[in-house]
């Protein structure tokens, strides 16, 4: 009996997506948002990252190809590596609780977090799925999976520095002073 990494990675992700919706109904109240047209771009972006990186049955040309070879040593460890970014993600909503929203928005009662996974980096959930990302594409191993990455990684990237501006302002001296101890996306790097 052989393990079906790729299978068993989209039965993960879609796990995970699934407590997502299930979760964000559960949110606080909003006092205060940003949702405008950048922060949905940004959403839509990663939407297109994670198509591009699951796209089995579309044929997209060259970026079907393997950009690293389909042996099992490396499809477990990009399986161990997107275990690992996922359940960082998850450990993060969980631990952030009713005050996560898909927008860069305030909740009542919001709190600045330093601790569990925000003691570790400020975006937790976005560094976890960054790393989700990259090992699904290592997985899976087509190029579309690791373009497809790059453009999650990239908007995460973006929406973290809409949300550091947002955050600032509401929060100031605090927030700041975080900033300075705990990195935003890369533990100890950046």
């Amino acid at each position: 009996m052989s393990f079906d990494v790729p299978n068993t990675l989209k039965a993960v992700w879609t796990a995970i997506f699934v407590l997502w919706a299930i979760s964000s109904i559960m949110s606080k109240p909003i006092v205060r948002t940003q949702d405008d047209w950048r922060g949905r771009a940004a959403l839509w972006v990663v939407m297109l990252g994670w198509f591009l990186l699951f796209n089995n049955g579309f044929n997209l040309g060259p970026l079907d190809a393997r950009l690293i070879p389909d042996t099992p040593a490396i499809a477990y460890t990009g399986f161990s590596i997107a275990i690992v970014g996922l359940a960082f993600a998850v450990w993060a909503r969980v631990y952030i609780g009713r005050d996560w929203s898909a927008a860069v928005t305030l909740q009542e009662g919001h709190k600045i977090v330093r601790t569990g996974p925000y003691a570790i980096v400020r975006h937790p959930i976005y560094s976890g799925f960054m790393l989700a990302s990259l090992g699904t594409a290592i997985a899976l191993g087509p190029i579309a999976g690791f373009v497809g990455t790059a453009l999650v990684m990239g908007a995460w990237g973006y929406k973290s520095r809409m949300e550091e501006k947002f955050l600032i302002e509401h929060f100031g001296a605090e927030y700041e002073q975080y900033r300075r101890e705990v990195k935003g996306l890369i533990p100890f790097v950046w």
